[in-house]
């Protein structure tokens, strides 16, 4: 299994597993198809939107650990 962490790329998160698309909805990233949007890692994508990174890492790796 993948372990997301704050280095990890949206664009590897999103095309480990599409279904973590809602995540990303949810804390206002509403720009997932943008190139640019892809390469942030996920700590400069929730500086960005307010988001507390270790939490969305601690949902990300749940969801991921029950597929």
């Amino acid at each position: 299994m993948a372990m997301i962490t704050k280095d990890t790329l949206i664009g590897d998160i999103l095309d480990l597993d599409r279904d973590t698309a809602p995540y990303f909805l949810e804390m206002g990233m509403h720009c997932l198809g943008c190139p640019s949007a892809r390469g942030e890692s996920l700590e400069e994508a929730c500086m960005v939107h307010g988001v507390d990174v270790n939490e969305l890492i601690a949902k990300l790796n749940a969801h991921l650990a029950n597929k």
